[in-house]
């Protein structure tokens, strides 16, 4: 379920409190997160344009994404994600604990 890789991604937590958890993710070539779930709906920025290799315990698709380009997942996402450039790449990662009120923030 996993991919087989030495290189750990690094993620970076930016910000964190009861409503978000923001994390910057930096992956080397062939780095990867290793297995997980995610507990939030979450929403992803790239920084560094990339292919994303992404590992759903079944299938390996390659994601291309631009540099600016958004998506964003459901809570109970399960997967592996590997960088499938041959540079380093890098995204924002929002996950959404809760309604945010920015006005209270």
């Amino acid at each position: 379920m996993t991919f087989r890789c030495d290189i750990p991604a690094r993620q970076t937590i930016q910000q964190e409190d009861a409503a978000v958890r923001i994390s910057r993710w930096d992956f080397e070539p062939g780095a990867a997160t290793g297995w997980h779930e995610h507990g939030y709906p979450y929403v992803v920025v790239m920084l560094i344009a990339g292919t994303l290799r992404i590992h759903d315990g079944s299938n390996i698709v390659e994601v291309p994404l631009a540099q600016g380009q958004a998506y964003s997942r459901p809570a109970g996402v399960k997967h592996d994600v590997m960088n499938g450039s041959p540079h380093p790449i890098a995204f924002i990662e929002t996950e959404l604990k809760r309604p945010y009120d920015i006005a209270a923030a």
